[in-house]
């Protein structure tokens, strides 16, 4: 057998696939976990292979050629067919394989959205998921993820987005810190208050809406703290620095057991979406269509959730 013969064309169409859409060679292999030398030999063997130069270097820049582009178009559909017949193969009604790499926030990765992945996990026995937490926005290329869990985020019209639920919210305080300032009638009380930011949401002020007033109110805030964590803000409330809003569910032990009081029930900020986030591609493996069901079936029955149609 020739060596020719014996080389992963697949992988070689995968490497040159990851360094056109990371950029060049150098992130390709950091995405890869493997070295510069490795990708670099793989790119010369499916130029030798092909007979054909693909890509164009220079110090600072990389352009594909013509013979590149072509080749670039085929690949990818090499590959989704193949990941095709990699799911298809040798699978019981679907089972999917293999390992999914999610993105979840923080907080919701690890209380909400534990136990389901579990079971998830025990269901699928031949599947492995890697769980990463992170408030950042995904980017799926740089972060070699497959999905991303979002909340609260501007739909990215490039991906699928597929709206799962939505997280009701509240306004939140310590008895302590009620002690000290004047009571909290109306909406513009709160003003005169000390505030935890939570800017991934907000910073400056915070709009509020009840069940008969249209538009909704704004209120300005002077904020002690900002902070991007749920936690913190959550826990900042607790010690009596200053009003927060966040996420019913994180504190719906503390007002029922006293830590915190739920501040003007009858108005409340705008609850925030729930996505599961994923690229477009022609083919989605059956580990990622699974995923999906399975959010799509859990997300609104997790306490504190609630589905996208049960408006106030």
């Amino acid at each position: 057998m020739k060596r020719s013969e014996r080389i992963d064309r697949v992988e070689l169409m995968r490497t040159f696939v990851r360094i056109v859409e990371a950029g060049s060679l150098s992130a390709a292999a950091v995405q890869m976990s493997t070295t510069q030398a490795t990708v670099s030999r793989r790119l010369q063997s499916l130029e030798t292979l092909l007979g054909a130069r693909l890509i164009l270097r220079t110090t600072h820049a990389m352009k594909l050629t013509d013979d590149g582009e072509r080749c670039y178009q085929h690949a990818r559909r090499v590959i989704d067919s193949w990941l095709a017949l990699e799911d298809e193969v040798g699978q019981t009604e679907d089972e999917p394989v293999g390992v999914l790499r999610v993105r979840a926030p923080h907080a919701f990765g690890q209380e909400q959205l534990l136990e389901p992945l579990t079971a998830f996990l025990l269901r699928y026995p031949r599947l492995n998921v890697e769980w990463m937490l992170n408030d950042r926005s995904a980017d799926f290329l740089s972060d070699n993820i497959d999905c991303a869990i979002r909340v609260g985020a501007e739909v990215d019209p490039a991906t699928v987005s597929v709206l799962l639920a939505e997280v009701p919210r509240c306004i939140v305080a310590s008895p302590e810190l009620l002690s000290r300032h004047a009571p909290v009638h109306k909406p513009e009380d709160l003003s005169s208050l000390p505030w935890v930011a939570l800017n991934t949401f907000y910073r400056e002020h915070i709009e509020l809406f009840n069940d008969v007033t249209l538009p909704p109110l704004r209120i300005a805030i002077s904020p002690r703290l900002s902070t991007d964590s749920l936690y913190v803000a959550r826990k900042s409330a607790l010690t009596g620095l200053g009003v927060a809003v966040v996420s019913s569910w994180t504190v719906e032990g503390d007002i029922r057991e006293g830590r915190l009081v739920h501040l003007l029930p009858d108005w409340q900020p705008a609850a925030l979406p729930v996505h599961l986030v994923y690229p477009w591609s022609r083919y989605y493996p059956a580990r990622l269509r699974r995923f999906l069901d399975m959010m799509r079936e859990v997300m609104p029955e997790i306490a504190g959730m609630r589905s996208p149609a049960q408006e106030k």
